[in-house]
């Protein structure tokens, strides 16, 4: 079982990174960090981590390394770089991924990995970076329940909800899978909240409406929020939206599922990402809808971030009724 004397190493500190890291510290954990962006690592110093030089002697001086970064790509050139993580593991020693990634990209790493002795866990995360922040964010897992076990007070202590969910690299297909659902949710808002300005119902009031009925969703608590601030900020990028899916529908047609509403959403972000640029807020997605109209989808007293409400508490693993052992 894990306590706060082990020592744990984090490589990027981004929207999500930071906040998970940052729940880390906050609890008393010795934490190793690693970033491109050396302001952040400087600003983790200051509250209280330590900085490695290099993913390898990060990995050589910790006994859990945790990767949170923003491609498959990125995650491969950390873990197999002539001075990356896998270089400085040892027996004994942990792999948390913890970065939305392709489940077979994951899989290939992991046998690496698992050649030096350490233990691969798969846990990408879901519920927005203001709940990351607060360590109330949700954890997948995916690992053998020895890993698990071995590894759930981190994962408590970074989130609020973990679920087991089965081998390694399940993890990584459930996530996509929500970050599509997330998408579908955000793009039918987009529509439906341009409709009703354009219908000239008060949006405050149809933001409530939303939410009392059967058309409510997570997204619409949070992410419609932003919108109707304006600011449309929930600190996630079209381009990493285009990656997300587009993993999603490369498992779906691996399986020869015939999907038609994933290539639309696709189809939608890369015209977006044509319009707007690739580091474009995902929520402004509205702008597809918005400009041809000449309008402009605005509440009123709405802010212009999301943040968690909900006190920080320890973790807890979801019961899985009718589950498999792992």
């Amino acid at each position: 079982m894990l306590d706060n004397d082990i020592k744990i190493g984090f490589i990027g500190l981004g929207n999500v990174g930071s906040k998970l890291s940052g729940s880390l510290i906050r609890n008393g954990f010795d934490v190793t960090v690693r970033d491109l962006n050396p302001d952040l690592v400087t600003e983790f110093v200051a509250r209280g981590a330590k900085a490695a030089s290099s993913p390898k002697e990060l990995a050589q001086n910790v006994d859990v390394i945790v990767t949170c970064l923003p491609s498959p790509a990125a995650c491969s050139q950390v873990m197999e770089a002539e001075d990356g993580i896998i270089a400085g593991l040892t027996k004994g020693k942990v792999w948390l991924e913890m970065s939305t990634t392709d489940a077979d990209e994951l899989r290939r790493i992991a046998a690496k990995v698992s050649e030096t002795g350490a233990m691969p866990v798969d846990c990408p995360v879901s519920g927005g970076c203001h709940r990351a922040d607060t360590g109330n964010i949700s954890i997948f897992a995916g690992c053998d329940r020895e890993a698990f076990d071995r590894v759930l007070p981190l994962l408590t202590t970074m989130g609020r909800r973990v679920v087991h969910t089965g081998p390694l690299g399940s993890a990584s297909v459930l996530k996509v899978m929500t970050n599509y659902l997330a998408t579908a949710h955000l793009v039918a808002l987009s529509e439906a909240l341009t409709t009703m300005k354009m219908a000239g119902m008060d949006m405050n009031v149809t933001y409530e409406a939303i939410k009392a009925s059967s058309g409510n969703s997570f997204v619409h608590e949070t992410e419609s929020q932003v919108i109707l601030n304006g600011s449309r900020d929930i600190s996630f990028t079209m381009d990493l939206v285009s990656k997300d899916i587009g993993l999603f529908y490369d498992i779906a047609k691996a399986h020869n599922v015939p999907l038609e509403l994933a290539p639309l959403l696709c189809d939608i972000f890369e015209d977006g990402q044509k319009r707007f640029g690739p580091r474009e807020l995902s929520p402004n997605i509205i702008r597809r809808y918005e400009e041809p109209c000449n309008t402009k989808v605005l509440g009123v007293g709405f802010p212009p971030e999301m943040v968690d409400d909900e006190p920080e508490e320890r973790g807890y693993e979801v019961v899985v009724n009718g589950r498999q052992d792992y």
